[in-house]
């Protein structure tokens, strides 16, 4: 016996256009409905102002301590006296400098603790701890 085909079981090789017309005109009113709120703008006018360049930079003080517990103030020795009333002169200067500690890898925690505590005693609030890379 011959196997007879019905229409019914035949494949249907023809795309349906009906979603993707329907998608298109969804997409077509929405860039219609869209299109004038992108393209009016405001009209606004800013302030113009004038830059000046900016105050100088705060003056840098490099201290230093080694492992020996030498103090070093911008690469001059200086004693514990001096030390407190460079300290506090430098705390009394507007803008308040930056204070940059260096300390040797094998300097003792106490003699950074003791700078540290003379600084904050002096009232210096910007302290930067440098520190070199691993070789």
């Amino acid at each position: 016996m011959a196997a007879s085909f019905n229409e019914q079981d035949d494949m249907i090789t023809e795309i349906n256009m009906t979603p993707l017309i329907d998608v298109m005109l969804v997409l077509l009113i929405v860039f219609m409905v869209t299109l004038p709120a992108i393209t009016n703008t405001v009209k606004l006018e800013l302030p113009r102002a004038d830059s000046a360049p900016s105050e100088s930079q705060p003056q840098r003080i490099e201290l230093s301590v080694d492992a020996g517990g030498v103090v070093m103030w911008n690469a001059q020795p200086v004693d514990e006296a001096a030390l407190a009333a460079k300290l506090a002169a430098a705390a009394g200067q507007q803008p308040q400098p930056a204070l940059q500690l260096y300390a040797d890898r094998a300097t003792r925690y106490e003699a950074v603790a003791t700078l540290l505590a003379a600084a904050q005693r002096a009232g210096l609030t910007n302290i930067n701890f440098i520190t070199s890379p691993k070789s």
